[in-house]
């Protein structure tokens, strides 16, 4: 079968396409829109415009009557909604079937990966769909401090080759709260301990062969299968993400593998009184990734602090927020950033842009995700209104230019 129609088959077997049955799917949209969240580099938004999508790219955003809709396109009227790019999730567990792989056999498993994991339409993913999520980082899980590399991959496709944006993605590390359980409960001191020559090894590997590249040294390093992907992570080919918080725990993140290791960081969780050490995630230019765990009880204090408030209110603007699917369900993951709202972030606007365009940053994919640009991916959410109003549903979800899901069709119930 060719890709061509296999493309096909995906677009009716969800029911997304059935509007269209007596005919191939349309490949070019007209989407006329009552609100429009670009998340460009100018923040634009654009009330009463029209996004065209050919041949799973965006060919063009903007007012009505400044765009003109070409002969042949699929006119979907909108006009009462909102119009967003599809959210982006840096913290996934379920887009791969993870019972087949095991991570915690060492403490630190630098050479395992989650791209032989990945499970193209799984039922999770059919559901993440229906709450507009596009993208997500399937990372291993967090009993371990170094638990594998994770593949950022779409929510929709027919196949791996699909679905599948970059591998690795990440390289996960959990610095606590979860790995003191492994064997023999193993304390803060010693994980460090292990997680830092565990990385100096990594980066020695990866000096040897910068060395070897450019000629500085005749002796080939030679291949090896456990440190080999980690040369990627020095080169700044993608980012480590970190399972940290709390206080202590989230000052070893950032003095040991931003400071140290001169690492690309993305805090994923940065929950419980992490917030405290915002000035130092500012002065860095980090990324915060806040969830599933969105408030904080200060037993100093005594009071209830919304994690992604107090970041915001003390500068950081790298700001965005996560579910851990499936610890928080993957369709939820906008009315987590509800949540935050709730607790005290008032800019909703930047809600919203820690759902898109932020972590599409945070991971180094924003220049084909994250905001609603010419030639950028035609992953695109339509909403009922506002992402971050817990009335609002989303009504259709385009993943490549494929409607990958409208409530229309088929609603998921759940």
């Amino acid at each position: 079968m060719t890709r061509w129609l296999m493309a096909i088959t995906i677009v009716f077997s969800v029911g997304a396409a059935g509007a269209f049955a007596d005919e191939a799917p349309p490949t070019r949209f007209a989407i006329e829109a009552g609100k429009i969240l670009t998340f460009d580099g100018s923040d634009t938004i654009i009330n009463n415009g029209i996004v065209l999508v050919a041949d799973g790219r965006i060919e063009k955003v903007g007012r009505r009557g400044e765009v003109e809709i070409p002969d042949g396109y699929k006119v979907i009227d909108h006009r009462n909604g909102w119009v967003t790019p599809g959210l982006v999730d840096c913290h996934n567990h379920i887009a791969g079937s993870l019972s087949d792989l095991n991570d915690g056999v060492y403490l630190t498993n630098p050479g395992l990966r989650t791209l032989d994991t990945v499970e193209p339409r799984n039922e999770n993913l059919e559901n993440a769909l229906s709450g507009g999520v596009t993208t997500v980082l399937l990372i291993p899980g967090s009993g371990n401090n170094m638990s594998g590399f994770g593949t950022i991959t779409k929510t929709f496709g027919n196949d791996v080759e699909e679905m599948v944006m970059r591998s690795p993605g990440s390289l996960k590390i959990a610095q606590a709260g979860n790995p003191e359980r492994y064997w023999y409960r193993v304390g803060r001191r010693f994980m460090n301990w292990n997680l830092r020559q565990t990385l100096t090894k990594a980066q020695a590997y990866a000096d040897a062969w910068a060395r070897y590249e450019k000629g500085e040294t005749p002796d080939d390093p030679g291949y090896d299968l456990v440190w080999n992907d980690l040369r990627g992570l020095f080169d700044h080919q993608y980012p480590v993400s970190v399972h940290t918080q709390i206080y202590q725990v989230y000052m070893t993140t950032i003095t040991m593998l931003r400071d140290h290791f001169g690492l690309d960081v993305v805090t994923d969780h940065s929950t419980f009184d992490s917030y405290k050490l915002a000035q130092l995630i500012k002065e860095r230019n980090m990324y915060a990734i806040v969830g599933p765990r969105q408030f904080h009880f200060d037993r100093y204090d005594r009071t209830i602090n919304g994690c992604a408030a107090r970041f915001a209110e003390q500068g950081v603007t790298r700001l965005g927020i996560n579910t851990d699917a499936p610890v928080i369900a993957q369709e939820d993951l906008a009315y987590q950033a509800t949540m935050a709202c709730w607790y005290g972030w008032n800019d909703h606007y930047a809600a919203i842009k820690g759902l898109t365009r932020i972590p599409a940053e945070s991971l180094g994919v924003i220049d084909r995700v994250g905001s609603l640009e010419t030639g950028k991916d035609a992953d695109i959410g339509l909403w009922t209104g506002s992402p971050v109003d817990p009335r609002s549903v989303c009504e259709m979800t385009m993943v490549d230019g494929k409607v990958a899901y409208d409530v229309n069709v088929k609603r998921r119930t759940r």
